[in-house]
């Protein structure tokens, strides 16, 4: 059992390397108009790997195997359906016939050629006719090998909901006959916010898992990592927002190991042992911001790695540079003024001139009603009003910021703060 459980696990962690780099290659086979057969053919793939090594075990070289099958496969299906298939426009007629098949296929599936067909599989879920809800779930689907259900999770939605959105994606690849590739420069700008916002939500996701048992997810921090690195080694996607987001995933992927206690409770940034932050990753962050800050260029993704990279290079939490945090947050309300990057700059203020700040600058924020569904607008709320002595005041908000929480952690967290508050000596109000 113990074995079976082993060999499920590792071809688990394979696969979910390996998956991306399996449906990039044999949709440049297929076409995108078959992105589903690509898809059918890597699960298949998978179900073969689970069944053979439990039998004879998990071979020397298992990424190796796992293309080799893949590859048979694909020649298996385009020799069944030879008189009736089309594929891959580019590479269709070669496909047809015996004699070249499969060279074809072979070089195809060359090492040299997988980074630039998961660049041009990126490029192509983020097409502009399809929202970013199913330009993301279509890369978390093909590159990251996350299951449907894993997806809706992510989305705080339901199964059927991703089902939907991957259909109308797959519909419009075949009526629209979408090409396998990177846009020309007339196109490039538009498509890459898309792949630049996929993968900033990938990170996001991963950082502060919405509904998961896990408040982090390690899976996801590394998928979003690995998917910005492959953009900053192209000639056509070495945007200086590239390595600003790779540097803001680095910044904040570093504390990982300190966020949780030894309970798997959640610790916020004050509370962290800042020795347990992955200093590697720290020196990564700092070197592609000063990649991305090398031109004229200001994005949000500058301004949120900036912000990240002050917390990190502070030494403990009281050296923390909140002036130049608050510079930041100016700047990134001018470029994008969200009540939620306001209520960010409202809690820099709390921490550099005290709760009452804070308390003022949140409830001068326009677009209140948005804010006032976000768990975090209550939680902070909750913080500073107990930080006033406020406690009546203070339970009540973060009553409220329990009730909308997605995230157990989250919520623990803020059930053991309002205990905390409970346990003081009250103060006496007239309110």
């Amino acid at each position: 059992m113990q074995e079976h459980i082993h060999i499920n696990e590792t071809t688990g962690l394979v696969f979910r390397r390996e998956a991306g780099k399996l449906v990039a290659v044999l949709t440049k086979i297929f076409g995108v108009h078959n992105l589903q057969l690509a898809e059918d053919v890597v699960q298949d793939t998978l179900l073969r790997a689970l069944e053979t090594w439990r039998l004879q075990g998990i071979p020397q070289h298992p990424t190796g195997w796992l293309f080799r099958v893949a590859k048979n496969k694909a020649i298996d299906i385009i020799r069944r359906n030879r008189q009736q298939a089309v594929y891959a426009a580019a590479i269709d007629p070669l496909l047809h016939s015996e004699y070249s098949l499969t060279t074809v296929i072979d070089n195809l599936l060359c090492e040299n050629h997988i980074t630039d067909d998961q660049l041009r599989m990126m490029f192509t879920c983020c097409h502009p006719g399809l929202s970013i809800e199913a330009q993301v779930a279509l890369i978390l689907k093909t590159l990251c090998g996350l299951s449907v259900a894993e997806i809706a999770k992510a989305f705080i939605t339901s199964v059927d909901t991703v089902e939907k959105r991957l259909y109308r994606a797959r519909l419009l690849f075949r009526e629209q006959k979408i090409a396998f590739e990177i846009p020309d420069n007339t196109q490039l700008k538009e498509r890459l916010d898309g792949v630049l916002a996929a993968i900033y939500f990938i990170f996001n996701e991963g950082y502060l898992a919405a509904s998961h048992s896990s408040l982090i997810r390690q899976d996801l921090l590394q998928e979003s990592i690995r998917l910005a690195t492959l953009l900053t080694v192209h000639p056509q996607t070495k945007d200086p927002r590239v390595p600003a987001l790779l540097a803001l995933i680095c910044f904040n992927s570093s504390r990982s190991a300190a966020r949780l206690d030894g309970n798997g409770a959640m610790l916020l940034l004050h509370e962290q042992d800042r020795r347990r932050w992955d200093q590697a990753l720290i020196s990564r962050g700092i070197a592609y911001l000063n990649a991305a800050t090398d031109c004229d260029t200001v994005s949000t993704y500058h301004l949120q790695a900036m912000i990240a990279c002050e917390h990190c290079c502070a030494k403990d939490f009281a050296a923390t540079n909140w002036n130049n945090i608050l510079s930041c947050y100016n700047l990134l309300y001018q470029i994008n003024p969200s009540p939620v990057i306001a209520l960010n700059h409202a809690i820099a203020l709390g921490e550099q001139y005290g709760p009452a700040a804070a308390i003022a600058a949140i409830h001068a924020i326009p677009g209140q009603e948005v804010l006032e569904k976000y768990y975090l607008y209550h939680a902070t709320l909750g913080e500073y009003h107990h930080r006033m002595g406020e406690a009546a005041i203070a339970v009540r908000y973060l009553r409220k910021a329990i009730s909308l929480t997605q995230s157990a952690a989250e919520a623990t967290l803020l059930e053991a703060k309002i205990k905390n508050i409970e346990s003081l000596p009250q103060k006496h109000s007239n309110e």
